[in-house]
């Protein structure tokens, strides 16, 4: 059983076997699908499932707190609740979504915040970049 399915039995929600399907698709990618995305992928293993089966599954756990949703650009995106904190490096070409984590960058959120007044509770942050082509060496 994978998290999203024991995340959802532990909260008593019903798993069809299409809301497994689309669990197990989430819980697989690791690339931060959209809707129409995790509908391929989940359509490849069950031709049945419909995309607003898709976008059913994906707000009831997005609500019960299980997924959770970046929205990168235009479409939102998905991924399995993180059990740590991570941040976003987005490639604006591909579209490949990288995550990571900076202990300076978390110490200066921390010390903005202070430094206006306010204890910090949460924060996103995203990075949208192009790779660095090396130089080119001359003859």
């Amino acid at each position: 059983m994978d998290d999203i399915e024991k995340a959802c039995r532990d909260k008593g929600l019903r798993m069809t076997g299409q809301r497994r399907t689309i669990a197990r698709v989430l819980t697989l990618s690791g690339d931060h699908p959209d809707v129409e995305e995790l509908h391929r992928r989940a359509a490849a293993a069950d031709p049945n499932i419909s995309l607003a089966t898709v976008y059913r599954t994906v707000r009831l756990l997005e609500d019960q707190g299980i997924i959770a949703r970046s929205s990168f650009g235009k479409r939102s995106r998905w991924e399995v609740m993180p059990k740590t904190h991570h941040d976003h490096l987005i490639d604006i070409e591909t579209g490949k979504v990288i995550e990571f984590r900076n202990e300076e960058i978390e110490r200066l959120q921390e010390l903005a915040a202070r430094e206006l007044g306010y204890k910090l509770v949460g924060h996103r942050l995203e990075l949208f970049g192009t790779p660095i082509k090396p130089a080119r060496k001359r003859p």
